[in-house]
């Protein structure tokens, strides 16, 4: 079993779709061992809870600046033995240390097909304003490995399709449930199951799975 964590920042719908998938069979191999949280207020801590997974928090408030949390995070993960972590709707930088330490087993999703839109600062322009502004037909959500770089290794994507007369905030629930909420769970699988191999950059997936 590969003993996973998952990092949380706010309510937790993208965890509750990992859990939802692991309670029904669909990640194999896979531990859920905890829960980690950047605020103590999150209500994905109480869904943690809820479902029997230890949940912690590592409060980011309570550190002055990211590298400290970044060691302390780092520090938490290694002490519960984290072999897989997977970022649902966690928010702050990771920091270069705990990066190359767990290289090629962080997995997070992005509500844009990878490349397009990597370089996108949600602080002005989040990548559903930008894709709208950019008049692309086809949007979507992309898992992939965290490295150093904006855009990882591409694991899986999911095309959404933007339709006429789309919001940001439209289009950003489209690509929530539509696509992020099946990738996240079917790439946990395949690093669970071991069939995720990289090669210069660029992931493979055993057996061909998309």
């Amino acid at each position: 079993m590969v003993k996973t964590a998952v990092l949380v920042s706010g309510g937790g719908t993208n965890l509750q779709a990992v859990m939802d998938a692991h309670l029904f069979g669909e990640i194999p191999n896979c531990e859920l061992t905890a829960v980690i949280s950047s605020d103590p207020e999150a209500y994905a801590l109480v869904r943690a809870k809820s479902a029997n997974i230890p949940a912690y928090v590592v409060d980011r408030a309570l550190f002055p600046n990211s590298a400290t949390y970044g060691t302390a995070l780092l520090q938490k993960l290694e002490d519960l033995d984290i072999e897989l972590v997977v970022l649902a709707g966690y928010i702050l930088p990771l920091g270069n240390t705990l990066i190359r330490a767990y290289e090629h087993r962080i997995i997070n999703t992005f509500p844009a097909l990878l490349p397009a839109f990597a370089d996108c600062d949600s602080a002005t322009l989040d990548p559903y304003e930008q894709a709208l502004r950019a008049g692309v037909k086809l949007s979507g959500a992309t898992a992939y490995f965290v490295t150093t770089e904006p855009s990882g290794p591409i694991i899986l994507q999911q095309a959404v399709e933007v339709w006429e007369g789309d919001t940001a905030k439209t289009l950003q629930r489209r690509i929530t449930e539509e696509a992020e909420w099946k990738l996240l769970p079917r790439a946990i699988a395949l690093f669970c199951q071991g069939s995720l191999h990289i090669d210069g950059g660029v992931v493979h997936i055993a057996g061909g799975d998309k």
